[in-house]
């Protein structure tokens, strides 16, 4: 069965911007005690870091800017976080209350062998910048002056 180009560029756009917004959240707790969290005493700690990854990582994410080794850092990130605050509770993420955590290293694993897509400013640059394309990047100059 053939997705059209432009099905699977919403997809993708749709999950990273999802993914990015969701995780920004998480973030958002840690660093400024927003949406019900409660802010970390200090910002150089593992709690400040997990904070300014998910913030920051997260908005790089929306954007799709620097996309592929966001996706790996926060990936990673991801699972450190299990192996220390839900595997040590038990051997299943049901139980363990990791299953979110894991489902973020997923996605940020399949963002950074994926790339952002066609929508994203990581594919901005990557036009403004391939020799040959002039006619696709043209809308992208600035106006020159007369």
């Amino acid at each position: 069965m053939h997705v059209p180009n432009s099905v699977t560029t919403a997809g993708l756009t749709v999950l990273r911007v999802g993914a990015g917004l969701l995780f920004m959240q998480h973030g958002a707790q840690k660093l400024f005690g927003w949406l019900g969290g409660d802010q970390v005493d200090a910002i150089v700690s593992l709690m400040g870091l997990a904070g300014i990854l998910e913030f920051f990582g997260g908005m790089l994410i929306v954007v799709g800017l620097l996309t592929r080794p966001v996706g790996l850092v926060l990936a990673a990130e991801m699972v450190v976080a299990y192996f220390m605050a839900h595997a040590p509770q038990g051997p299943w993420p049901i139980n363990n209350g990791g299953e979110k955590v894991l489902l973020f290293a997923l996605i940020f694993l399949f963002l950074a062998t994926r790339g952002a897509g066609a929508v994203s400013v990581d594919a901005l640059f990557r036009r403004r910048h391939r020799p040959g394309e002039a006619t696709r990047t043209r809308a992208w100059r600035p106006i020159e002056e007369t």
